[in-house]
């Protein structure tokens, strides 16, 4: 059975705006009429990073390895995988939710080399220390990273990404939640893009959207009003600058409906066509193997 619609808005709250755990649990027993009811429904909306794994580590396709290289005076590490055959192909720089890259997020990555990529799961939270163990207190370090700061982090990635000599010199985005403004963020930023994959993302500053160069692909969930209601005013920007896009808002289904360690908000059937959709995008843009 479903979890009360109240339960799901208010964990919405706590991941985005965010609220003190202990707020949060207060008002979640609230709701759910108990502790114990209260623990059964986070359990099924909090992340189960071992349950969700779909491409295991060591898989005999793929090359894993950590990176830790400096691009221009910018740091980057990150988890960088690409399919083990050889052959030349894009790039796509993969970037997390406000939980910094954690287990899903290298899962997601793999999952994009497989597709046929040089995949590449940034970690933005570099410049703060890297992402912790702990994903309230990775949370907590968003709101101290500038906008400035990540758009250069995600421009030396590209560039890494594209002078690589296995690469077509082409270079995408994918991002989700914070990783999907990101991509939006990048977008107007940085005209070497060439194509984007937003996640339920939040839009950029419309006054910037004439600058963007890549082709966008906006992927949001019905019930995730909070973003969805500014959608019309971005279409309305791409529209008038001319840039190419398309926008998908899948019905009935929440925020974060692509991520699958969370078994409350995860709906299957949209996430594998979300899915689809954004490998044939880039493939199209950047090209894959």
């Amino acid at each position: 059975m479903a979890l009360d619609r109240r339960i799901v808005e208010l964990y919405d709250e706590y991941t985005h705006r965010p609220l003190d755990r202990r707020v949060f649990m207060n008002r979640l027993i609230l709701l759910a009429g108990s502790t114990a009811a209260a623990e059964a429904a986070l359990a099924l909306l909090e992340p189960n990073y071992a349950q969700a794994q779909q491409i295991k580590p060591d898989d005999e396709r793929l090359l894993a390895a950590r990176l830790e290289q400096s691009v221009d005076g910018v740091m980057l590490k990150g988890y960088l995988v690409t399919p083990r055959a050889q052959g030349r192909r894009g790039g796509v720089l993969v970037i997390h939710e406000n939980r910094g890259l954690n287990p899903h997020i290298e899962d997601v990555t793999r999952r994009m080399a497989l597709a046929g990529f040089m995949a590449l799961g940034l970690d933005f939270l570099t410049p703060l220390g890297g992402t912790p163990a702990d994903p309230d207190a990775a949370r907590a370090l968003f709101g101290q990273l500038p906008t400035a700061q990540v758009v250069a982090q995600g421009r030396a990635a590209l560039k890494l990404l594209a002078q690589r000599p296995d690469a077509t010199g082409k270079t995408g985005a994918l991002g989700f939640c914070w990783g999907g403004g990101a991509v939006n963020d990048l977008a107007v930023a940085a005209p070497e893009l060439a194509a984007g994959v937003v996640f339920y993302g939040r839009s950029p500053d419309l006054a910037l959207v004439p600058q963007i160069k890549a082709r966008l692909l906006i992927q949001h969930a019905a019930r995730d009003t909070r973003l969805v209601q500014a959608l019309p005013d971005y279409e309305t920007a791409l529209k008038a600058a001319a840039i190419r896009h398309e926008i998908i808002v899948y019905p009935d289904v929440d925020h974060a409906f692509h991520n699958d360690t969370s078994s409350e908000r995860y709906n299957a059937a949209a996430a594998r066509q979300a899915w689809e959709k954004a490998v044939a995008f880039l493939a199209a843009e950047i090209g894959a193997a």
